[in-house]
């Protein structure tokens, strides 16, 4: 059987191991939206996980999520509004019948309940997802109890050189793919010379042999700090000496801290399940380097290229993937993938054993030629 291709089963509340490019993991933290996409007083409607979720922030700033599903009738609670209610509480309104809502889940009215007939609505819920605003980020907790009352074992993710204000780039995009092969195509040290052929970048032509030593990180492991690859001139922009560290953590979060001197480069990539078939690609870019200053718009046209690039080649890859054929896994070249799949499965145990998460990647010096 190859790497990965172990199958789904059901224990108490928890997955246990799944296939390679099916089921999610649970109890941990994805990245769900920017701060700055989520106004005061607005509601939106996101999928996540393959589940409709209502992300708002109230009229006093208090970020919550909720199931975007009315138990009264299906409508979408993110079609509604806000609504003062006489406590001064803010509670959203379902646009069908009017049943609210608080920020808890809980059911905090039904207008067109009379005084005389008998209903304890406080039993009413919706499911609640536990939200954290970090460093300009939002974070929702993914508990495996469908009833969402677990609560977070963890603060959200922390991210080394969030500098200079906000971000100085960010870009979306959706893959038509489930994340393991997101997550998989985005670490694969490998394809660069074939699916990014640009002048300022590498080419085919230029290839060498790599070796590179990774460390495990917490809940992933890291590319540790070394200079850039002599073939990779997009570096070039920064000046100086430029440093890297790339770092993977699970469920879908990868990013590269570089540093010229004393200023920093952060380009982060998040990866969101929307569903078992969609996953959505967020980089965001944070830098107090003077480039960024004049050479913004290039900057942006080319990590918007390699994005688009990388989905076109998603798309091909699922003409193959539509077979459901078995995957060979290589060293050193998918030693990163195999890692991927080992982390996840650890997780998952973790979790159901009721145990601390003990990683599995060991220290190493990986070797391909790109």
């Amino acid at each position: 059987m190859a790497e990965g291709d172990t199958r789904t089963v059901q224990k108490g509340t928890a997955r246990t191991e799944a296939k390679f490019g099916q089921g999610f993991l649970t109890d941990i933290w994805y990245f769900a939206a920017l701060s700055s996409d989520l106004r005061r007083g607005r509601l939106a409607r996101h999928e996540l996980l393959g589940e409709p979720v209502l992300l708002g922030r109230s009229n006093t700033g208090e970020l919550f999520a909720l199931r975007d599903i009315c138990p009264h009738r299906a409508a979408p609670l993110s079609a509604g509004r806000f609504h003062r209610e006489a406590s001064g509480a803010e509670t959203v309104e379902c646009p069908y019948h009017g049943w609210r809502f608080r920020a808890d889940g809980g059911c905090a009215a039904i207008p067109s309940l009379v005084d005389d007939q008998a209903m304890d609505v406080g039993r009413i819920r919706v499911r609640r997802y536990p939200i954290a605003e970090s460093q300009g980020l939002v974070f929702v907790w993914v508990g495996s109890d469908p009833r969402g009352l677990d609560e977070p074992s963890e603060p959200p993710p922390v991210f080394e050189g969030v500098v200079g204000g906000g971000p100085k780039l960010v870009d979306r995009m959706d893959f038509d793919a489930h994340i393991d092969h997101a997550v998989v195509g985005l670490m694969d040290p490998a394809h660069g010379p074939y699916v990014h052929q640009q002048w300022w970048w590498r080419s085919k032509s230029s290839q060498h042999e790599k070796a590179k030593r990774f460390e495990p990180r917490e809940q992933g492991f890291a590319m540790v700090r070394h200079e850039p690859s002599k073939n990779s001139r997009a570096y070039a922009i920064l000046g100086g000496e430029p440093l890297t560290e790339i770092t993977f953590r699970i469920p879908g979060m990868r990013w590269e801290h570089v540093t010229v001197g004393k200023r920093q480069v952060l380009s982060l990539t998040c990866l969101t399940p929307v569903s078992e078939k969609k996953t959505r690609i967020t980089q965001i870019v944070w830098s107090d380097h003077p480039a960024f200053l004049f050479l913004k718009p290039f900057i942006a046209a080319g990590a918007r290229a390699f994005l688009r690039q990388d989905g076109e080649m998603v798309n091909l890859q699922n003409q193959g993937l539509k077979y459901d054929p078995s995957l060979l896994w290589i060293d050193d070249a998918d030693r990163q993938a195999k890692w991927y799949q080992q982390l996840k499965r650890e997780w998952t145990a973790s979790r159901r054993e009721g145990r601390p998460f003990a990683n599995p990647v060991e220290a190493a010096t990986l070797k391909w030629r790109s």
